[in-house]
């Protein structure tokens, strides 16, 4: 975060807000928005939209790195960086360059302005909830960073701010979900529908703020197993989701290909870049080698997938789960017919890419398909994890089991009935039933199932966990050595604008500022 451009920014606001006032009444506009008159719930809601993202870095980490790199999908385009691991700066950067100066600036105002006013008291604690959301990403993705310093430029006028550790970051973060689910208990909330998520429901905030524990608790299981442990019983302690009810999720009613009011990675599926990706062979073939039923709710075949929503020839495709086919990763469509990366000497080449799937345009395709923040099934495979490592009492396949129903059931927050039956996912129980033996291969392979089209998620538990176990393919220009990247780099500006915070960040990287080098949590083993 470029600090010192915050303040100039925020400064710039509260000159819009303060009209002329130092020059005398005479000067005063009447119709100037002051702190003293500005509606904050519109701030509040603008904070949430940056919680579930814009198609600018959804495009860019999410899509054309993440979900490349953990083959979701696959792509023989040269500028989807991640299915072949090669660099861009400018999309390694991109939630970190649209974050600091857009939804970090926002919630801190939010907070700054909230945190004395018994009026908002129940919002400020969702509102530090949503900080949270944020920062959790941000630091999962890049590691240390800005964060106690972060957005500050205004309030106290440091435009150069320190790159916090990400173990002390992350110690905040559980401190501050903590405190702000207690403060929600028995509170009531005014702020209705300015509220995105649960339109003011507190009781549902609160139980958010426990799975977001959740998740963030597991994921220092390989660096601190015995503080994980202890903030798991928290969130459990504290009260989790209970049905798919509760999901944290967003719905986009009114979403349009014109601007980002629309889901940003179901815009990009089906309009921004709709042929420039296929769904990856890695992932097709775990799901028909299970007899997933999810396959067909998550594939689809078209003639031309270059066509976009709204075009007079929009097809919904081919869903049969037996006709789906996933593109493998690391090739292209430029190297000639002598190369072993040439899409067409790639083996069970269908003839044309466009014989390979699609994302299902009945559910993550759609422009209107809701985005998934935090989710039932997600808690319920941590809580089987947690089960099996006896950090908390109950049965992990218990658990197990009802984690892989609710990713099931889940399919009917797109369109009510669409979700496999009851005795779809009982027969898929039945091949594939819980084994001690394999536990966690199979707990963090249904967590990357579930987690698709959140592929920040996807990224992270992958790195925590190692599974499922990933191809890796070695294309020619490639950053990594051929190995799958383990961060994202910082935003190169920060080299010189805040070169004393980022060279002290940077140093304490084992191997500098290098998608190959590991945050605090990733802990090689």
């Amino acid at each position: 975060m470029k600090k010192n451009i915050l303040y100039i920014a925020a400064l710039g606001l509260l000159t819009a807000f303060s009209g002329c006032s130092n020059f005398s009444d005479i000067n005063n506009d009447p119709e100037a928005i002051t702190p003293s008159v500005m509606d904050y719930t519109l701030e509040f809601t603008n904070v949430q939209q940056y919680c579930y993202g814009t198609e600018y870095e959804a495009w860019r980490n999410g899509l054309i790195y993440c979900s490349t790199m953990l083959q979701h999908t696959a792509s023989t385009e040269s500028y989807w960086c991640g299915d072949k691991y090669t660099y861009s700066d400018g999309y390694n950067s991109a939630f970190w360059d649209r974050m600091y100066p857009n939804g970090v600036r926002n919630v801190i105002d939010l907070l700054e302005n909230w945190k004395d006013n018994e009026k908002f008291y129940p919002e400020y604690q969702m509102a530090r909830i949503m900080k949270v959301l944020l920062f959790h990403r941000m630091t999962d993705m890049y590691g240390d960073c800005p964060y106690s310093e972060a957005g500050q430029g205004y309030y106290d006028a440091n435009g150069y701010p320190k790159y916090d550790k990400q173990e002390d970051i992350y110690a905040d973060m559980l401190k501050e979900l903590k405190e702000a689910a207690e403060n929600l208990s028995g509170k009531t909330s005014t702020i209705g529908n300015a509220d995105i998520i649960y339109h003011g429901d507190c009781a549902k905030w609160q139980k958010f703020s426990y799975s977001l524990m959740l998740r963030l608790a597991m994921r220092m299981s390989k660096v601190n197993p015995t503080l994980a442990k202890t903030w798991v019983a928290t969130a459990v302690n504290g009260g989790l989701f209970t049905s798919n009810d509760d999901n944290a999720k967003v719905e986009h009613p009114s979403a349009s290909t014109s601007n980002n009011s629309c889901e940003p990675f179901g815009k990009i599926y089906c309009h921004e870049d709709p042929d420039a990706y296929r769904m990856s062979e890695s992932f097709v073939s775990l799901l028909k080698s299970t007899s997933d039923p999810r396959l067909r709710l998550l594939c689809t075949i078209v003639t031309d997938p270059s066509k976009k929503i709204g075009s007079g020839d929009w097809q919904m495709g081919d869903t049969i789960a037996s006709h789906q086919l996933g593109m493998p990763n690391g090739y292209d469509e430029t190297t000639g017919a002598s190369s072993s990366t040439y899409l067409k000497n790639a083996p069970n080449y269908p003839g044309s890419k466009n014989g390979y799937s699609v994302v299902n345009r009945y559910t993550y395709a759609r422009i209107d398909a809701p985005t998934f923040l935090v989710t039932y099934a997600e808690n319920q495979l941590l809580l089987a994890e947690a089960a099996y490592r006896g950090w908390i009492s109950g049965s992990a396949e218990t658990f197990y089991n009802e984690g892989v129903k609710a990713s099931m059931k889940q399919f009917n927050q797109f369109t009510a009935g669409l979700a496999p039956s009851d005795a779809e996912i009982s027969n898929y129980l039945r091949l594939n039933p819980y084994s001690a033996a394999t536990a966690l291969k199979q707990i963090n392979t249904q967590y990357y199932i579930n987690t698709f089209s959140d592929d920040y998620e996807t990224f992270a538990n992958w790195r925590r966990s190692g599974f499922p176990v990933l191809k890796t393919v070695n294309y020619v220009g490639n950053v990594t050595n051929g190995t799958i990247p383990r961060r994202f780099t910082y935003s190169s500006g920060e080299a010189s604008i805040n070169s004393k915070n980022y060279l002290e960040a940077v140093g304490r990287l084992s191997g500098g500022d290098k998608m190959t080098s590991r945050v605090w949590w990733d802990k090689a083993e």
